[in-house]
């Protein structure tokens, strides 16, 4: 098969793939978070002191913040994804021609055919994963898009951010790009439940609903 993914994909490379990315993630924004500061004030009439978190006006890093962090790191993941996306649908029609051609050539014998059909149900049972991949990675695809527009365009140019010339238009994109990425989260729950049947009977058992008897059983 040319999709291999549990032998690459192993739990102690995925955990430390996990905290790889948290720790390159929180170091990144290191910069940003060094500007805000906690420092004590006192109210005149009660005389009570209280805390409270301080921005210190830095130009240099919030304009490496908008390069890096909101520009070239998005937009190197955004490619990366459209080039995994055509990468998996490649070897899907690798492994749809290798799936041909052995069930093509007829079994010699009954134990070969079985395990032929045994292969079969097992191939058809990752096709389905990997649709739902594909499915998830081309939504974030196409929720990512506003967010690109809007934050190239506020790097290129200076008029298009808050108290700005172009605000209002700021605020459009800034709105879109919220609400394309709640789409995202809202209807990647749709796809779990269609795609992963573990997935589809926690939640029924968690909304305590009992699956209908011609639904599919997957």
């Amino acid at each position: 098969m040319p999709l291999q993914f549990k032998s690459v994909f192993t739990k102690s490379r995925t955990v430390t793939a996990i905290l790889a990315l948290f720790v390159l993630a929180v170091s990144l924004h290191v910069p940003m978070m060094s500007m805000f500061t906690i420092v004590w004030s006192t109210e005149p009439q009660s005389n009570v002191s209280f805390p409270y978190v301080l921005r210190q006006s830095s130009d240099s890093i919030i304009r490496f913040n908008d390069m890096l962090n909101r520009t070239s790191l998005p937009w190197i993941n955004f490619i990366i994804m459209i080039a995994c996306v055509a990468i998996i649908k490649v070897k899907l029609y690798q492994s749809s021609l290798m799936r041909r051609s052995q069930t093509s050539t007829p079994a010699s014998n009954p134990k070969q055919a079985t395990e032929g059909e045994e292969d079969q149900g097992r191939s058809s049972k990752d096709l389905r994963v990997i649709q739902s991949v594909v499915l998830i990675c081309c939504i974030f695809i196409v929720s990512q898009l506003p967010f690109l527009v809007y934050s190239t365009g506020r790097l290129i140019n200076p008029e298009f951010d808050v108290y700005k010339k172009l605000e209002n238009l700021f605020y459009i994109f800034t709105t879109i790009s919220q609400t394309f990425s709640y789409l995202n989260a809202s209807v990647n729950i749709f796809v779990y439940y269609n795609y992963n049947s573990k997935y589809r009977s926690i939640f029924l058992s968690i909304t305590k609903s009992k699956p209908t008897s011609t639904s599919k059983t997957r």
